[in-house]
């Protein structure tokens, strides 16, 4: 009898968990509990971490897990890393539900990059208005520039004091394309830092910087393991024998 496990956090998952729960399917979600307002589940919850892969590891084998799901962010390299290695030391079969990467198109002035540091290091010594898109886990590498006059948006409002001085939007997307027009002309944005997260609920801040000709410095992804990897959730259920009942 299948009993999944969906590591989750993103619309995505939200989404595969829908249609998990719609197709009668036993399973656990599992958020890192990075966000303190998260989107309600059809399935049973757990929050926090698992205490890395030995933790994973032991859970699976303890809630008789048949089947891990990684629908985390694209960027959640270390949670996916230990899944791969929880799920093969336990011999339990894992699939990576991972969103296409978004690709470049003509009139994008995209500045590629691998990772964070790099992302600093492009940006201008010259000070600017720079709209910051990378989530506040990540924010820090920013204060070695503190000249530009940064805004960030977050789901919640930040705990504790920033590491550099910068404009704050709390808000949930997804954004549409007038939204982020508004918010790069309303703040004077010249540069946009981004991570190449894909998908479509993020992409509109990058359709703005085209529309306005502005650079963006897009983050590239994290290389990981070798893992089975599909795109959307009517495959993911189709892996767990489920396939049938997408959407009825």
């Amino acid at each position: 009898m299948t009993r999944a496990l969906i590591l989750g956090g993103t619309s995505d998952a939200n989404t595969l968990a829908a249609e998990i729960a719609r197709a009668g399917v036993d399973a656990i979600y599992s958020y890192g509990g990075r966000t303190r307002a998260p989107a309600g589940q059809p399935l049973p919850i757990r929050a926090g971490g698992f205490g890395g892969v030995s933790g994973l590891a032991n859970y699976i084998r303890q809630e008789g897990i048949t089947h891990v799901v990684d629908a985390t962010h694209p960027f959640a390299a270390e949670m996916s890393r230990n899944a791969v290695t929880a799920c093969t030391e336990t011999e339990t079969p894992l699939i990576a539900l991972e969103r296409a990467p978004w690709a470049k198109a003509p009139g994008d002035h995209w500045i590629e990059v691998a990772d964070l540091a790099a992302a600093v290091a492009a940006l201008p010594e010259t000070p600017a208005h720079v709209f910051l898109a990378i989530g506040r886990q990540h924010i820090a590498p920013f204060g070695e520039k503190p000249q530009h006059a940064y805004t960030l948006r977050f789901v919640d409002p930040p705990e504790g004091a920033l590491p550099f001085e910068a404009e704050i939007i709390v808000s949930r997307g997804p954004f549409t394309f007038e939204d982020e027009l508004e918010l790069l002309r309303s703040r004077r944005i010249a540069w946009i830092i981004a991570r190449n997260s894909g998908g479509d609920g993020a992409r509109a801040k990058i359709d703005a910087a085209r529309a306005l000709g502005l650079p963006v410095i897009m983050i590239a992804r994290p290389q990981l393991p070798e893992r089975l990897q599909v795109e959307s959730v009517a495959e993911v259920l189709a892996w767990l024998g489920h396939g049938a009942c997408l959407g009825a």
